[in-house]
């Protein structure tokens, strides 16, 4: 037996430090070999670290939502077979991990979790007073007793330390398979209910806090909206749109499409329209650097795609949206939003946005003032498609209307120019046969 300092590698691409999102372990628990300890949350993606040996947790450093450097110690470990190292004291160490430990650290940090709760499972149960012996769902149809889930070893081992059975809780993975995010949606199910009691009807007056630690995902979004507020002065622009004629368009393309051709949605037709206005209006489809005061111009469109996810809201990239038809515009939109939604996403498809659509769908509302997403200089944003009787020709006619929404950075985009690139939008939208004459 020895004690063993379990350190934060270094995770690569330059990472200095990551926060704490989510412990898997505390003080006193037994573990084994490649068992969950922590979950770690860089600006790239989060990590779950395992242990790289067996032994039990003398001490975790740091609560839920504290940062640690790369190099400091995040676990002290009484380790079965290991040499003792020198003990924890003061400040965490500020630098790399020891060479005879390094590989064996970098191992456990393989694994990028598609997670990032603000308070983990344990945490949950214990602030609801839940013994996590009783923790069941009955009202919820159950698997055959006799069939075994698909799970991996760590989601088994942590159902069977939280009382949790695992044919009560549907899988969201290949073929049903049970991941970890499906284990905190069961639990943060139940506990919400056991915690708040059963729902009263009537007039009865409620009572209750419930304090949510702003942590992982949702501080990132948090911080970067702060940003963007702050350092850019926001000009919004609303625009009513006629779509009847492309509502008209989509419904005949999809009615004869493929079976190997997407479903085409409004994004697809808006997307065509951005790639083809956007090179008379270089200045809007550009990234200004603040601190540089340069203003980047880019000649490729990417367009970033706000997606609404379990852990928050995220912006999948569609590269090069200017070389696709409205296909394949319509496909890669649907493949970055299901990566988004698992949790697996990689950097590049989170990065390098040049402009960014932000749309609601049905609940578009009737206008939005969107935030850009800073670096970029411009985000556009299509509201709900409403039914309206209208005058045309001294007739009142039935017609389908939308506004477009958009906000564009002052510092870079004059009010004449925004107003003069959403009427060319609004031109192609309303004409869609010009969307592919450009």
């Amino acid at each position: 037996m020895g004690q063993y300092n379990f350190k934060l590698p270094d995770i690569g691409e330059g990472t200095a430090e990551a926060e704490i999102v989510a412990w898997h372990v505390k003080d006193g628990d037994r573990i084994e070999e490649d068992q969950p300890l922590v979950d770690m949350m860089t600006e790239k993606a989060t990590v779950e670290l395992t242990s790289p040996v067996t032994g039990t947790v003398l001490t975790v450093h740091g609560a839920v939502g504290e940062t640690a450097a790369v190099g400091s110690v995040l676990v002290t470990l009484d380790a079965d077979g290991v040499i003792s190292e020198v003990p924890v004291t003061g400040k965490p160490e500020q630098k790399r991990p020891a060479s005879d430990s390094a590989s064996a650290i970098l191992a456990s940090a393989k694994k990028v979790a598609a997670r990032s709760p603000a308070v983990s499972a344990p945490e949950v149960l214990r602030q609801a007073n839940v013994s996590p012996a009783s923790h069941s769902r009955a009202n919820q149809t159950a698997r055959p007793p006799s069939a075994s889930p698909p799970a991996s070893p760590a989601v088994r081992r942590r159902a069977e330390e939280l009382g949790v059975k695992l044919q009560f809780v549907k899988g969201s993975g290949p073929d049903g398979r049970i991941v970890q995010a499906d284990l905190d949606s069961f639990i943060a199910g139940d506990t919400d209910s056991l915690r708040h009691g059963p729902q009263k009807t009537g007039y009865s007056k409620r009572s209750g806090v419930e304090d949510i630690p702003v942590v992982g995902m949702r501080r990132q979004i948090a911080e970067r909206m702060q940003l963007s507020k702050r350092h850019i002065p926001h000009f919004s622009y609303v625009e009513e749109v006629d779509v009847t004629e492309l509502e008209e368009l989509r419904r005949h393309l999809n009615s004869t499409k493929t079976d190997q051709q997407p479903k085409l949605t409004l994004l697809p037709f808006l997307m065509r329209a951005l790639v083809n206005a956007l090179p008379d209006y270089p200045q809007i489809n550009a990234t200004f650097d603040d601190d540089a005061s340069v203003v980047h111009r880019h000649v490729p469109v990417h367009i970033g795609i706000a997606t609404q996810t379990p852990k928050g809201l995220m912006v999948p990239v569609v590269r090069h949206a200017e070389a696709r038809d409205p296909w394949e515009n319509a496909a890669e939109i649907a493949r970055l939003a299901a990566v988004a939604r698992e949790g697996k996403a990689s950097r590049d498809e989170l990065t390098g946005a040049t402009i960014t659509i932000t749309s609601l769908g049905p609940l578009g509302g009737v206008v939005t003032t969107p935030i850009i997403n800073r670096p970029e200089v411009a985000i556009i944003g299509p509201n709900k498609i409403m039914e309206r009787l209208v005058l045309r020709d001294g007739q009142t006619v039935t017609r389908q209307l939308m506004n477009l929404s958009s906000s564009f950075d002052h510092r870079v985009v004059d009010g004449y120019d925004a107003a003069e690139f959403i009427q060319k939008i609004k031109a192609m939208l309303e004409h869609p046969t010009t969307l592919f004459l450009c």
